[in-house]
């Protein structure tokens, strides 16, 4: 089911055995396709040496909470699954609606933007990171922090801007620094909701 996904960050291909899903996971999706299946068996890890990861499924109310901090304009629409090295999180959008399936969305704290992804949960995984992780996940740019920083970050991180780029900061490794995600998101988070509005 996620073949190419598995083969892009070098992985093994997931078990899809429905049986084992209650053992595993404290939270389950059942009306979206393969969301299940990648979480028993990857949730919590980190891909690409940090540059995709999964939520744990018992973090998933915590970072729906967490964002609709920022854009609470969400409410009743969202559940958080994985985010980038950014900490940009990535979303089921339940008010939009494909074949029956929820399209993706993703939420920058450091543009304080959202940006709706054409794609399923499944597509997002297989095709959108596989073919177009430069465009979704920032694969380049993360590649020239990478660089410069050797550093592995850990669940608890993401790579965040010094000045975030809606107040000005410029987009470049020199106004990047490792931040730990939650309070990176509280701060940007309050950020957000006061420069609304705003030019």
């Amino acid at each position: 089911m996620f073949k190419e996904f598995c083969k892009y960050f070098n992985i093994s291909e997931i078990d899809e055995n429905e049986y084992q899903l209650s053992d595993k996971l404290k939270y389950v999706e059942k009306t979206v396709l393969g969301f299940n299946d990648l979480l028993n068996n990857y949730q919590g890890n980190l891909f690409g040496k940090g540059l995709y990861r999964l939520h744990k499924d018992d973090n998933i109310k915590k970072w729906n909470e967490i964002v609709l901090e920022a854009f609470p304009e969400f409410k009743g629409r969202i559940q958080c699954f994985g985010c980038d090295w950014l900490g940009r999180q990535f979303s089921l959008d339940k008010s939009r609606i494909v074949d029956g399936i929820p399209q993706i969305i993703m939420f920058e704290p450091d543009t304080g933007e959202v940006l709706e992804i054409p794609c399923n949960f499944i597509q997002f995984h297989n095709d959108e990171i596989p073919n177009y992780h430069d465009a979704c996940l920032a694969s380049e740019f993360f590649n020239n922090w990478m660089s410069m920083n050797k550093t592995m970050l850990t669940e608890q991180e993401c790579v965040g801007y010094k000045v975030l780029l809606f107040l000005g900061g410029n987009d470049t490794v020199e106004n990047l620094e490792i931040s730990d995600m939650e309070v990176y998101w509280s701060i940007c988070g309050q950020l957000i909701k006061k420069t609304k509005g705003l030019a």
